[in-house]
């Protein structure tokens, strides 16, 4: 009788731990989710300068723009959190569209080699910051889940492992195509 009492014992701690060490995987993988986000969000602000400079070459009129362009970088530098960094950055990703559609104006500026280099360069950017999004996100879904259900949400709460919080960008003007007029 002591014998299967412990061999419960034993499968129910074995039990525990699997499902502890599941909730630390996936809080690991949202941590190292969003450690890319940032590397990617910090390549977006190290290339932001040399597009100006490459399209302020080019344009001498669009002062606004620039301006714009100054405070959305200044505000995602600024964010704290996840929600704030997600505004920020759809703020930020709304400016960078206008210097594209900008282009359209300015046929040798399309044509610039730096400037396609540049454009190429945030172009992948954008899109490894999506992906890092995706995978952040789903593994706050995955985690979350997790704490949700019965009975990892006792393992949970017994260890303070917490729900995360996702990354979107809330701006509906960042869902807008730019439009430019002179």
């Amino acid at each position: 009788m002591v014998m299967i009492l412990g061999i419960i014992v034993a499968v129910l701690i074995i039990y525990v731990i699997l499902m502890y060490n599941g909730l630390i995987t996936l809080k690991n993988m949202i941590e190292n989710g969003w450690a890319q986000i940032d590397v990617q969000l910090q390549r977006r602000f190290d290339l932001i300068p040399n597009l100006i400079e490459t399209v302020k070459g080019y344009t001498t009129h669009e002062k606004d723009l620039f301006e714009n362009i100054a405070k959305a970088k200044q505000v995602m530098i600024s964010a704290q959190g996840v929600a704030e960094k997600g505004a920020a950055s759809g703020e930020l990703s709304n400016a960078l569209k206008s210097i594209f559609a900008l282009s359209e104006a300015y046929p040798d500026l399309k044509a610039n080699e730096n400037f396609l280099q540049l454009q190429q360069e945030l172009k992948g950017t954008e899109d490894k910051i999506s992906f890092s999004r995706q995978f952040y996100n789903d593994s706050v879904v995955r985690l979350n889940a997790k704490i949700d259900m019965f009975p990892t949400n006792v393992i949970a709460n017994m260890f303070n492992i917490t729900k995360k919080e996702y990354f979107a960008i809330e701006s509906a003007e960042a869902k807008v195509p730019v439009k430019v007029k002179f």
